[in-house]
């Protein structure tokens, strides 16, 4: 076979790819914002809600806010300490990411993470973000 028909051949192959990978990925990525809607309204939101409750318990002054695109639980004392879930869709698979916010005497550090890295958005549960405070929640309340 001539080398330019190969050629022609796959990047023919190549181009006619393209689009069912963009297709893929759009419709991943609109799956995961559905379960994502989903994961903040039935067990995220509902569980910020339950430690902001415990933590005013404890004296730890915290509010909950929940716009349409993610869930935050902030310190009261201080603003630039906080807990919060963000769906990303930028990664090969989307996830929800954690990012925790802490004002230190120096400065505020910001660490951020996978929720569950590699379990799928509608496979999360009350224990997985039960496990992410327990966690990291110790590391905000320090005073």
């Amino acid at each position: 076979m001539d080398v330019s028909e190969l050629r022609q051949k796959i990047l023919r192959a190549i181009d006619e790819g393209k689009p069912d990978d963009r297709a893929r990925r759009r419709a991943e990525v609109d799956t995961a914002k559905v379960a994502y809607e989903r994961f903040l309204e039935h067990v995220a939101v509902p569980l910020f809600r339950q430690a902001q409750s415990i933590l005013k318990a404890e004296s730890r002054p915290f509010t909950v806010y929940a716009p349409a695109d993610g869930v935050k639980l902030v310190s009261d004392t201080a603003p630039s300490t906080f807990l919060e879930f963000l769906l990303d869709t930028s990664s090969e698979r989307p996830q929800v990411m954690a990012r925790v916010s802490r004002a230190l005497p120096k400065g505020v550090t910001i660490e951020e993470q996978p929720l569950a890295s590699g379990k799928p958005i509608a496979e999360l549960t009350d224990d997985d973000v039960a496990g992410f405070f327990v966690s990291e929640i110790p590391k905000l309340v320090k005073k």
